[in-house]
């Protein structure tokens, strides 16, 4: 067993840090510093694993710290009319029943299991033992410190909040057992990546009983609570026995990883059609533009039900929204004070709005599957006057389609502000609908300019790029930490037009000089 567990932890190990490596030599400039023969270099190996292994850390306790915070005590938060105590015990138990048959790493079918397996024929029950053995104790490590510090702050006793991880870990080893004996009665595989209808039903029911009864004061008796906890654990010891002697191991992984296969190429192949389906067929469709413009307005015009349907429906959704605050103002004068300050000093909080109702994604992805994985073939496509000559047609095209729904915020705000008292200086005004153009211009610039940089997918539409992935992160990051900020505004206003101005100057350079060697297709 510890050899087994050796062996499959090496492996996972390896391919994780071959990702790692793969995705450095990825970075632009950082790429060209690394050396061709990057998997032989001790140095990058040992960082890569010294990554590895703290990203281990990191899935062992940060998730389950993010559970617990947003989950569990976050939203427990709002069911005050219930001892905090009862109603932590209530909102975990339920959110457990659910984690029981949703997050499973026995019937998760994943990569390194068809390399262990499949490709390396290592011993199937040995393997999937093992490493679900490992699974259920990272559960409970990571599970104990928490549920003593959040628990011990709400008035749940120590030894309870010592037995919840194996309750926990108890739960998931029940429900397992019930799949496995499931498999031997009737030959059902269950996946916990896809899920059956009753399975979501149920989760809706729990989640409803998880919340809704603690919102209204009704919760479980600590006594009933403890109860259904500890009758867990000798339901997990018991189901113990069939997890360990169950002997078609190999055969429910051969047909999940063959699940898993086939259920990527569908992906696949659904999102190819039903990007098809987007796409006008009207022959009539043309344009009297030459050249590059041609090719843009034949695209735009092709592609209008991606590109404009979602923003206008945003536009509408962003207008009704305005007209509701209007509307609340006119009815309870009481409320434009309060209103006022939030719009004189709230600026920042619509830097992380702005960035959710963007169109870059779609517009970029559009652009690849429909346009440029074909047309990056050609070497003429890349010279860098045409690439920058693309990049400008594109980003008026995609500046547009983002200046509606922005239009409209600033628009809002700005009738918001002069309902709720105004302001002593009518430069606010310009500045909130010039600011929140500027932040739409941000973004629209943002995405294409990464993804002239970056260009992510590979010829058959599979994002391939670590570096992509990490700033889109990083861009998601900064605009939350934004929200925190309450600044005039003037001096954000300011602050933002002024960085969108110095980042599309930036941006135009960046990709004039280096988007010809990096707007290519990934392999």
């Amino acid at each position: 067993m510890l050899k087994t567990l050796r062996l499959s932890f090496s492996l996972k190990n390896t391919y994780r840090v071959n990702g790692i490596l793969h995705s450095l030599k990825q970075i632009p400039l950082l790429g060209r510093l690394l050396p061709a023969a990057l998997y032989q270099v001790r140095g990058l190996k040992i960082f890569a694993n010294v990554l590895s292994i703290l990203w281990e850390f990191v899935s062992i306790f940060l998730f389950k710290c993010i559970y617990f915070l947003t989950m569990v005590c976050g939203l427990g938060v709002l069911c005050r009319s219930a001892p905090s105590q009862l109603t932590f015990l209530h909102i975990l138990l339920f959110l457990t029943l659910i984690g029981s048959y949703m997050n499973t790493s026995l019937f998760d079918p994943t990569r390194d299991k068809y390399y262990a397996m499949i490709l390396m024929r290592m011993n199937a029950r040995s393997y999937t033992l093992v490493n679900y053995g490992y699974a259920l104790l990272k559960t409970v490590v990571g599970f104990l410190p928490f549920t003593i510090l959040f628990g011990l702050d709400r008035g749940v006793p120590l030894w309870l909040c010592l037995m919840i991880p194996f309750c926990v870990a108890g739960a998931k080893l029940t429900v397992a057992a019930y799949s496995l004996r499931d498999y031997e009665k009737n030959g059902y595989v269950r996946n916990e990546n896809k899920l059956q209808k009753f399975a979501w039903l149920l989760t809706g029911v729990l989640l409803a009983l998880a919340y809704i009864p603690p919102a209204v004061g009704v919760v479980l008796p600590l006594e009933i609570s403890a109860v259904l906890w500890l009758v867990w654990i000798p339901a997990g010891i018991v189901s113990l026995r069939r997890v360990v002697t169950f002997r078609y191991y190999r055969e429910i992984n051969q047909e999940l990883l063959a699940q898993m296969f086939i259920q990527m190429d569908t992906v696949k192949k659904a999102a190819k059609t039903a990007s098809e389906k987007a796409i006008s067929a009207d022959a009539s469709i043309t344009s009297r533009k030459k050249g590059f413009e041609y090719l843009n307005e034949l695209f735009i015009k092709r592609h209008r039900k991606i590109l404009w349907k979602s923003t206008t429906r945003i536009a509408g959704i962003c207008a009704i929204l305005s007209g509701g605050v209007l509307l609340l103002m006119l009815l309870s004068p009481g409320t434009k004070a309060d209103i006022n300050q939030m719009v004189m000093t709230w600026l920042p909080y619509f830097a992380f709005i702005m960035y959710m109702i963007n169109r870059g994604t779609s517009f970029t992805q559009a652009l690849f599957m429909n346009c440029d994985h074909s047309l990056l073939t050609y070497s003429f496509y890349k010279q860098p006057g045409f690439v920058l000559k693309l990049f400008q047609i594109r980003l008026r095209e995609i500046m547009k389609i983002n200046a509606v729904p922005a239009l409209v915020i600033g628009v809002g705000l700005s009738l918001i502000l002069y309902v709720s008292g105004g302001t002593d200086n009518p430069l606010n005004y310009v500045v909130l609908l010039v600011s929140v153009l500027a932040m739409s211009l941000f973004f629209s610039i943002h995405y294409l300019t990464v993804y002239f940089l970056l260009q992510p997918y590979t010829a058959g539409t599979e994002m391939k790029s670590g570096t992509y992935r990490i700033v889109m992160i990083l861009t998601y990051a900064a605009c939350y930490a934004l929200m925190n900020l309450r600044l005039p505004i003037l001096v954000f206003g300011a602050a933002c037009i002024a960085f969108c101005v110095l980042y599309s100057i930036v941006a135009c350079i960046l990709v004039y000089k280096f988007a010809p060697k990096t707007f290519r297709l990934r392999t």
